[in-house]
């Protein structure tokens, strides 16, 4: 039996995981542990949990569970924001200036290597949760009445990319900073209506929109079928 851990950004990823990508995974023989959100530092040897800002308290983490967990029907997996990413990670300088997909890849990469146990199978989002729900903004109408003019203003945002993946990472233009633009109460909601949203336009939505994110996916199904 294959089971799969998954560190989390925070909340908002870690109910996704838990509600959507866990009954999924299952049905191809991909056993989800309950998600936890990954540390950011460690106080007094309190851990503290929630939003990648410094790299060596999640290399801990990871490191951590990774020597607990020995066997070879373990793996290990990430949903960390590429928005905001801490600067000491492997590969931080070196990613500079590379197109969003290209970066992206190049740091799971390194990280890959400096954690240097192939059970490891690191996710950076691009650049954040919020851009899955790009995928079909009409989701909105779910839990916001007359929302046609900002439903009809995320559309328009979503179709001047490729792919929301591709929705930049400023701080007033991220993904999730769009949305709080048209639903200011989203702000204080979107680690229970984010997924909520996201489970609702579904996988096979998300992933063909946002093909970094598909890619990610498709590699965790593969892990069901490995002898």
């Amino acid at each position: 039996m294959i089971r799969l851990y998954l560190f989390a950004e925070g909340p908002t990823e870690q109910t996704f995981a838990h509600q959507t990508l866990g009954p999924h995974l299952a049905t191809r023989g991909v056993y989800l542990q309950r998600p936890v959100c990954i540390a950011h530092r460690k106080d007094k040897g309190k851990v503290h949990r929630g939003g990648g800002r410094k790299y060596l308290p999640m290399r801990n983490d990871i490191a951590r569970f990774l020597k607990q967990e020995k066997s070879r029907e373990v793996f290990f997996t990430t949903m960390i924001d590429l928005y905001e990413i801490c600067p000491d990670c492997p590969g931080f300088d070196e990613a500079h200036g590379l197109p969003p997909r290209m970066r992206v890849e190049f740091l799971e990469r390194r990280w890959a290597e400096d954690i240097g146990d192939e059970r490891f199978l690191p996710f950076i989002q691009l650049h954040e949760f919020e851009a899955c729900l790009f995928a079909d903004p009409s989701c909105f109408s779910l839990i916001y009445d007359d929302s046609d003019k900002q439903i009809a203003a995320l559309t328009k945002i979503a179709a001047s990319c490729d792919s929301p993946e591709e929705i930049d990472d400023g701080q007033e233009t991220a993904p999730s900073k769009r949305i709080i633009a048209e639903f200011p109460d989203y702000e204080g909601v979107k680690a229970t209506f984010g997924p909520q949203l996201a489970g609702a336009i579904g996988l096979d939505a998300i992933r063909a929109k946002c093909p970094h994110f598909s890619a990610w996916l498709v590699r965790l199904e593969s892990l069901g079928s490995k002898p």
